[in-house]
């Protein structure tokens, strides 16, 4: 990364914040396949709620990595 560069963040953080948001639309969509009524399944509950909640690690980690400089 240029040391001039007004970017606040590198390629790589946008590339993690990508697939952050990938995960969370992912776990999003898997709980509203849930049959069950009102969502009380194995989706709604358990596999959702777990796979957005690595999507807010992903985003956080690629909030907070640091680029490193050449």
């Amino acid at each position: 990364m240029n040391k001039n560069s007004n970017m606040p963040f590198g390629k790589k953080n946008y590339m993690l914040m990508l697939a952050g948001l990938a995960t969370l639309v992912l776990g999003f969509v898997i709980m509203s396949l849930d049959s069950e009524p009102f969502g009380f399944g194995f989706l709604g509950l358990t596999l959702g709620p777990v796979i957005v909640f690595i999507g807010f690690i992903i985003e956080v980690f690629a909030l907070l990595h640091h680029p490193k400089e050449k």
